[in-house]
């Protein structure tokens, strides 16, 4: 008998000659294999060929989406989205924009999108959607149709985040169409989805959207009031650069509106010099034309003694309205081009005040100047303060002066000086009536404004205030009383 310190001997078991085999380590599955995509690859870059048409391209990148073998692993998914992006591209060069209308919803893509992920999907959309907006800006039509259809189709797959953000897409295509009714109910039912959900990144971008329908609409009120939603939404999150020049632009769209022209240089420049960085020229003119009008705006007004709420007066001071040196350096020689001259021509029309280069450089450049609609209409301002400083100055030496003889120093057709004349009188512009008959403007003296009688409708005005409140209180004893 061993001892209680010594140690059992075990012997190894010897293996059992039934035992089985060790198992093999498992083989991979076919899904797990790297997939064969050389075909797909050879195919894809044979149509980004630069020496083949966009009707050369089309077939073959058709062919790589539609493949017969039905590989959708990693590598043949980024093949494939590479190729819908580029079949996007070449439909919007060959001006196939039925195509385009029907590329993401038709039956090209359908295989693609039902084998990758709802994130994937939503990522593809929204990349082709930009890309055919900026291959074709001015294909408004089909752009808005291509959002409807996307829209129609994210609604039968219900695809709700997706089919918000086209939605507010196509809101944005309707302003630029002018279909501002459409618009501003389009947006009105998405807002209501959004604060539901909380979505402030969304809600960014339709509150910015729903400001400048306003603005479309001349409500300038409810343009402010979704621009400031805008901004509180923006506080709380990050924003992207290229969506905060747009908020900066139209913070200093509103301000130009109300004639807050400093402040509204410097919102201007914000978003200028936020586009500047981000190298696009597309959004960063318009910005810079702006900057242009607020200087020329502000020029003018203090040379001509004009106040924010358009009352000309008679200074000429030539040195405050030359503006026509706003652009210089870096600035001037990265942006030149038509839109940069057509504003350096309206500022030396109006630093001369000259009626008839104004309008010459309006035919010049009808483009660059009335398709922009606060250029058009600060500029259609800026012709009335014109036309109104160059009359007072020439009738101001006279008390009675032949119309025609006005019309032909202004060198103006003689019914829109006499219609111009009369208008500036029922303003209170000057003192004077239009003697019709015998052709004459007859202008009267300013008189000195009786300081007594303007106290005395104030002592009136205050005294009607006060027997108001105490019928007010009488009326509220007696019901009390009762």
């Amino acid at each position: 008998m061993a001892g209680e310190g010594d140690k059992m001997e075990v012997e190894p078991a010897s293996a059992s000659p039934t035992a089985p085999p060790p198992a093999e380590p498992p083989q991979p599955r076919a899904e797990d294999e790297e997939e064969d995509c050389s075909d797909l690859s050879d195919l894809l870059e044979s149509a980004q060929d630069a020496s083949k048409s966009a009707a050369d391209r089309i077939p073959l990148l058709t062919s790589v989406l539609r493949d017969p073998s039905e590989r959708y692993g990693p590598a043949a998914s980024a093949l494939k989205e590479r190729a819908v992006y580029a079949l996007a591209r070449a439909y919007c060069e060959d001006g196939k924009h039925d195509e385009v209308v029907t590329l993401l919803t038709g039956t090209t893509c359908a295989p693609f999108f039902a084998n990758v992920t709802k994130a994937k999907t939503a990522k593809v959309v929204r990349a082709v959607l930009d890309a055919v907006c900026a291959l074709a800006p001015e294909s408004l039509e089909m752009q808005a149709q291509i959002c409807r259809n996307i829209v129609a189709w994210c609604q039968a797959e219900k695809r709700t985040f997706l089919r918000q953000r086209v939605e507010a897409k196509l809101a944005s295509v309707l302003f630029q169409q002018d279909k501002c009714g459409e618009a501003l109910t389009l947006v009105d039912d998405l807002l209501a989805e959004l604060k539901k959900l909380d979505d402030k990144q969304l809600l960014v971008e339709v509150h910015l959207v729903e400001s400048k329908v306003h603005h479309g609409l001349r409500g300038m009120a409810k343009s402010k009031a979704a621009l400031t939603a805008s901004r509180t939404n923006a506080n709380a999150i990050y924003v992207a650069p290229a969506l905060q020049s747009q908020i900066d632009l139209m913070s200093g769209v509103l301000h130009c509106e109300e004639g807050d022209y400093d402040t509204a240089h410097s919102y201007f420049l914000e978003a200028f010099e936020q586009l500047d960085q981000l190298d696009d020229r597309e959004k960063a003119v318009p910005c810079l034309k702006y900057m242009m009008l607020c200087k020329i705006l502000d020029g003018l007004s203090k040379a001509l003694g004009v106040s924010a709420g358009g009352v000309a007066g008679i200074r000429s001071d030539r040195a405050a309205a030359d503006i026509s040196g706003t652009v210089s350096g870096k600035r001037g020689v990265k942006y030149a081009g038509r839109d940069v001259e057509a504003m350096s021509a309206i500022a030396a029309a109006a630093s001369e005040r000259s009626l008839r280069e104004y309008e010459a450089v309006l035919q010049k450049y009808p483009r660059e100047l009335q398709d922009d609609l606060l250029i058009k209409h600060h500029l259609g301002t800026l012709q009335e303060q014109l036309l109104e400083s160059n009359l007072i100055r020439i009738i101001e030496p006279y008390s009675c002066v032949e119309i025609g003889h006005v019309a032909a120093l202004i060198e103006i057709p003689l019914p829109v000086v006499e219609r111009k004349l009369s208008q500036m009188i029922l303003d209170g512009k000057f003192r004077g009536i239009l003697d019709q008959g015998k052709g004459r403007l007859v202008v009267y003296e300013d008189s000195d404004v009786d300081g007594a009688m303007e106290k005395g409708l104030k002592v009136i005005e205050n005294m009607d205030n006060v027997v108001t409140s105490l019928f007010a209180r009488s009326r509220n004893l007696r019901s009390m009383m009762v």
